[in-house]
């Protein structure tokens, strides 16, 4: 069933996404050659739980840590490691943060030191990618309006779309209705209403979309060993157009 959220609802998650995007500001500074992933996991739940928050993601289904950090090739789901990064690696940490209730979920993607050029547009093409999804979360437009222009766009750059992994309503669960993915057909899909929270959230890769998941039975990896980027946004859908709860800007 999708929820529609109150004012006061929608004012909690605003909040709670505050914190969420207050720490990935924070990672900007700490994410250099050497640091390893278990490191920076830590670094998060501990800025979250001196926010008066808590790191959602653990204990969800089994998930043991507060975040994933996925390197290259891994698409998402990577569990936090002693692997120490390197200059050229390209990492994606998603994290859920609950501020006395309110769900908030953002994922970013951060070059470790100088990445190629290859790869920094990889980056720019994602970003892109998801602010032209979150153009389209109107009122009165449908899921497959996000999901086609994500993957024309993002297409047609020249790059893959991971089709494995969806978007999904937020708050007061991580997970909920409705779940859609970053393809499709403009004009298809559930119709999106004023006071829905979703998140939008493009894995682009430099290969294939297609992908793979490790023994752990969560990391997902490209089957062509392409490196993968990723940005998300948690939103809410107002009759004044979208509006970014875990903004990072300003």
């Amino acid at each position: 069933m999708i929820t529609l959220k109150s004012t006061r609802e929608i004012e909690q998650m605003k909040e709670s996404g505050a914190i969420l995007a207050g720490i990935h500001k924070q990672l900007r500074e700490i994410i250099v050659p050497g640091i390893t992933t278990k490191e920076i996991n830590r670094f998060v739940q501990e800025k979250i739980e001196a926010a008066g928050a808590t790191a959602a993601q653990i204990g969800f289904e089994g998930y043991e840590f507060a975040t994933c950090t996925s390197v290259n090739d891994e698409i998402c789901h990577g569990f936090p490691s002693n692997y120490r990064l390197k200059t050229g690696d390209v990492l994606k940490v998603d994290f859920c943060v609950d501020y006395h209730g309110a769900i908030s979920d953002s994922c970013w993607t951060y070059a470790v030191g100088a990445i190629t050029p290859e790869h920094q547009t990889l980056m720019d093409v994602t970003k892109e990618a998801l602010m032209l999804g979150i153009e389209q979360a109107q009122v009165g437009n449908r899921v497959g309006d996000i999901g086609h222009a994500i993957q024309t766009y993002a297409e047609g750059k020249g790059y893959g779309v991971v089709q494995d992994f969806l978007a999904h309503g937020i708050g007061p669960t991580i997970h909920e209705e409705p779940f859609f993915p970053h393809f499709g057909v403009a004009g298809k899909g559930t119709r999106l209403k004023e006071g829905m929270t979703i998140t939008i959230e493009p894995m682009i890769t430099t290969g294939t979309w297609e992908a793979g998941v490790d023994g752990n039975g969560w990391t997902a990896r490209t089957l062509d060993g392409s490196f993968c980027a990723q940005y998300e946004h948690s939103i809410v859908i107002t009759k004044d157009g979208p509006v970014i709860m875990t903004e990072q800007e300003g």
